[in-house]
């Protein structure tokens, strides 16, 4: 058993066909990591950016209730749909090659969203940031793995990716706040442009270029979990406005599922495949992608709600609405730093059992949330414990993800996390959306006397979104569960004889 599996938690001898070269020293790292964070922060904020600034972009180009989901569904389908085919892309053609192209994609539909003038070129912007995001994000992480060497060098700079990727959602909101507060809702956008030049313009001069396989593209691979991926992703963001039974929406699921089955079947014949299956081999590999879908589902149902909440029944300002997701930012960030240490003192089981009990914690407090409740009293405090979790999960899990994972596949298994989080984000936001319209109808089904029409509609809010956060304490509840009993710990290494 090597130093690696005993920090991340062990793997069997037969995990991977080829045991994993350590990558030689990078010459600058603080720079090469802090190219990747960037990067990548820049892609997980813009997830989150637009919500704050959905009602001001409503009324500049008069978007319908329907059309303006889609300044978000636009970049979420892209996005989620690309990445599995951005990951083995960047195996082949070259991880830095891949961030740096995607970056600038990223960076042009950034310009033209921010200079939007219609709907349509706004919606069309999103989805080709979703296309450069999904390019661009799988050689984030992968990157990590190859110009950083297992063990001390590589915990840190997972620390650090870590906190830009679990705090870029609430980052997003602080700064879609800000921005539409201060200046206009273009600005969260044409943000990205400096910040995106600067990523293209320093990648490919301080960050080492790994050695890529020079083979065919698995081109049924790609068009089975491309096409599979968008149709399973699009009826998710479906069920919120149409329901479960919605006929599209079924449809979606169905053709999702049998594109989903014609890509394993395929990936089992194909050479090389655009996801390799033996990744999944794997115990604690496997358990930390679902742990990664589950947190995330928990997560991004909690921003949608919160940031409602903080706003129309609080009476939070765009600004104010954005700073009140400060408490689990600075608590994300203040844990992480000392996540390494705790790594090798701890083992990442036992961080990630803590991570989710604190999350578990969190959503239980979330579920009290009234109508009458306060922001220091009902908002502060669940959200400073949701940001502790997080910081000690999300690392532990990156790091379990990567152990012993060959070169040639780092890319797949950075696409595939990717994939987890997308899927996490919209199957989250469309399960506890419906929970909350459910609940939210009944709760109008009951009159309540004597209240005014904004205290009876901060009423029915405030029902169904307990009701979703149930719901929410059940996805972390069962990442706990995972973490408990799934999860194997290290084997410690016996003594030479």
């Amino acid at each position: 058993m090597t130093e690696q599996d005993t920090v991340a938690g062990g793997r069997p001898p037969s995990d991977e066909a080829e045991a994993p070269a350590a990558p030689p020293t990078t010459r600058h790292p603080g720079i090469v990591l802090a190219i990747i964070a960037v990067c990548y922060l820049m892609i997980s904020v813009d997830a989150t950016v637009v919500n704050i600034a959905l009602p001001k972009i409503q009324e500049d180009l008069d978007f319908s209730p329907t059309g303006l989901a889609w300044v978000i569904n636009a970049y979420t389908v892209a996005f989620g749909g690309l990445l599995l085919f951005g990951g083995r892309v960047g195996d082949i053609l070259g991880k830095r090659n891949m961030l740096t192209l995607g970056t600038l994609i990223f960076t042009v539909a950034s310009l033209v969203g921010g200079l939007a003038n219609s709907t349509g070129l706004l919606i069309a912007a999103r989805a080709l940031q979703g296309v450069g995001a999904a390019l661009a994000a799988p050689s984030t992480m992968s990157l990590i793995a190859t110009n950083f060497e297992e063990g001390a060098p590589r915990h840190r700079a997972l620390s650090v990716y870590s906190a830009t990727a679990g705090a870029g959602g609430s980052l997003g909101l602080i700064l879609g706040g800000v921005l539409t507060d201060w200046a206009s809702w273009r600005w969260v956008l044409f943000i990205n442009v400096p910040i995106g030049l600067a990523v293209a313009a320093l990648a490919p001069r301080y960050i080492r270029e790994p050695a890529h396989q020079r083979s065919k593209v698995d081109i049924l691979g790609t068009i089975t979990s491309t096409a599979g991926m968008v149709a399973l992703v699009y009826a998710f963001i479906r069920v919120p406005d149409e329901g479960w039974g919605d006929g599209l929406t079924i449809g979606s699921y169905v053709l999702a599922g049998v594109l989903l089955g014609a890509f394993l079947l395929i990936e089992t014949r194909v050479d090389p495949p655009i996801l390799p299956l033996r990744l999944f081999a794997h115990r604690n590999r496997s358990s930390a992608y679902l742990n990664v879908l589950l947190l995330t589902a928990s997560m991004m149902g909690m921003f949608f709600f919160l940031s409602q909440y903080v706003q129309d029944v609080l009476g939070f300002s765009p600004a104010e609405s954005g700073c009140a997701f400060l408490p689990m930012t600075l608590g994300m960030f203040a844990t992480v730093t000392q996540v390494p240490k705790l790594l090798k003192k701890f083992g990442a089981k036992l961080l990630m059992i803590s991570g989710a009990l604190l999350m578990t914690g969190a959503f239980v407090w979330f579920t009290r949330l009234t109508e009458d409740s306060g922001f220091w009293s009902g908002v502060f405090g669940p959200l400073l414990l949701f940001g502790v979790g997080m910081g000690l999960s999300f690392m532990p899990m990156n790091v379990t993800v990567l152990a012993g994972v060959n070169p040639k596949d780092a890319g797949a298994a950075s696409g595939a996390l990717q994939t987890m989080m997308q899927l996490g984000g919209a199957l989250g936001l469309a399960v506890l959306v419906t929970v909350f319209g459910t609940a939210s109808k009944n709760a109008a089904d009951d009159p309540r006397g004597g209240a005014s029409p904004a205290q009876w509609a901060h009423h029915i809010f405030t029902e169904g979104m307990q009701s979703a956060f149930a719901v929410g304490t059940a996805f972390v509840g069962v990442a706990l569960i995972v973490a408990l009993f799934v999860i194997k710990s290290p084997q410690k290494p016996k003594p030479q004889s």
